[in-house]
């Protein structure tokens, strides 16, 4: 088979993840090409602000189970075996109020609030908790093993691990998908084949702009405390699309407090009154955070907002031929970038190869 030089737009965790699996495979000659690249912290660029866990929340029997099933394996390896990647192990609480039923961040989350979910043969550990170590007000709890990313290490580690298979990194802008096949992006100039892995910028893309794609604005502050463990919790008080969970990063990336589900906001400036009810809800949840003292007692590193790609129908992953070149679509994953990261890359590197092939018959 001859070499088939590929241009993979977009350098978040899909981007990444698709061109480091697709660079395993030979016959590839792989150029990432992007607006934002890791180290960028912007408003188009969700991947750095993600917590980042893995906490599905996808439905039993679908295909985005079948992706996150397929990414947790992964994961663990990392978690596991390749300290430098910035992956840890990390107890998940998962607190469930009867009350929240029928709230936005309730349906967002109701796989995981389950009290038996696809995912409990999947990860380890997975147990109920008992109704008397929950506190008032929580009507049932789930725990199991989950890891943690640090956002700021694993892109990077992704980064690396593509250039060692020989990829290429380019910043671009594209206004059109036509321009990544015919702009000079690639050394081999021709093109055979593009990956669309642009998030959130699919929806504005010349040739995709895909209208189902909508932001889920997500608020967050991250500190220096430390939770010991992983919570989310079905809702809060202060509203239908704000949420409370909190995880700690690997290797001193501190600890996320979320957050909010936000659909349809492009704002991307904190708003500081939504950050000190993150606080409280946070202080609430996990008293350790702050030894049983108050939000001042949090020691703050920043406040951050990320734009969650959320595609209505789900993760776009599919080929199609667009000005005479194969185009792979990977993008609208939502929350679940990183938890679904490496199901999705490897459905998209299957077409990648299933269009090589139709592409030699052509």
């Amino acid at each position: 088979m001859s070499q088939k030089n590929v241009v993979v737009i977009g350098a978040g965790v899909a981007g990444l993840t698709t061109a480091l699996l697709l660079s395993k495979r030979p016959g590839y000659k792989i150029v990432v090409a992007a607006k934002h690249m890791p180290g960028d912290y912007d408003i188009e660029y969700a991947s750095p602000w993600a917590g980042a866990n893995y906490m599905p929340v996808s439905v039993r029997g679908t295909e985005a189970a079948k992706w996150d099933k397929d990414t947790w394996g992964p994961l663990e390896d990392l978690a596991q075996n390749h300290p430098d990647a910035g992956v840890h192990f990390q107890e998940c609480e998962i607190r469930s109020r009867s009350k929240d039923v029928g709230t936005a961040t309730a349906d967002w989350f109701a796989e995981l609030l389950s009290p038996s979910p696809w995912f409990k043969d999947v990860v380890p550990n997975f147990r109920t908790l008992p109704k008397e170590t929950l506190g008032s007000g929580i009507d049932s709890g789930t725990a199991f093993t989950s890891v943690c990313i640090n956002t700021a290490i694993y892109l990077p580690w992704l980064v690396s691990q593509c250039l060692k298979n020989g990829v290429i990194f380019k910043r671009a802008v594209f206004k059109h998908i036509s321009e990544a096949s015919s702009s000079g992006i690639h050394p081999g100039n021709k093109v055979d084949i593009v990956i669309n892995c642009t998030g959130l910028m699919a929806s504005t893309l010349g040739g995709v702009e895909d209208k189902k794609v909508v932001p889920a604005r997500g608020q967050i502050v991250i500190v220096r405390n430390d939770s010991g463990r992983m919570y989310d919790i079905s809702g809060t008080d202060d509203g239908p699309d704000e949420a409370c969970y909190m995880m700690t990063r690997a290797a001193g990336g501190g600890t996320i407090l979320g957050g909010s589900y936000q659909k349809g906001s492009w704002e991307s400036q904190p708003d500081p009154n939504l950050a000190t009810r993150i606080m409280k809800r946070a202080v609430e949840l996990c008293p350790a955070l702050t030894g049983g003292k108050g939000i001042e007692h949090l020691d703050v590193i920043r406040h951050g907002v990320g734009l969650r790609p959320v595609r209505e129908g789900g993760t776009r992953i599919e080929k199609e031929r667009l000005g005479g070149v194969w185009v792979v679509h990977n993008y609208g994953a939502g929350g679940a970038g990183y938890q679904s990261s490496y199901g999705c890359a490897k459905a998209a590197v299957d077409l990648v190869e299933e269009a090589s092939r139709e592409k030699a018959k052509l």
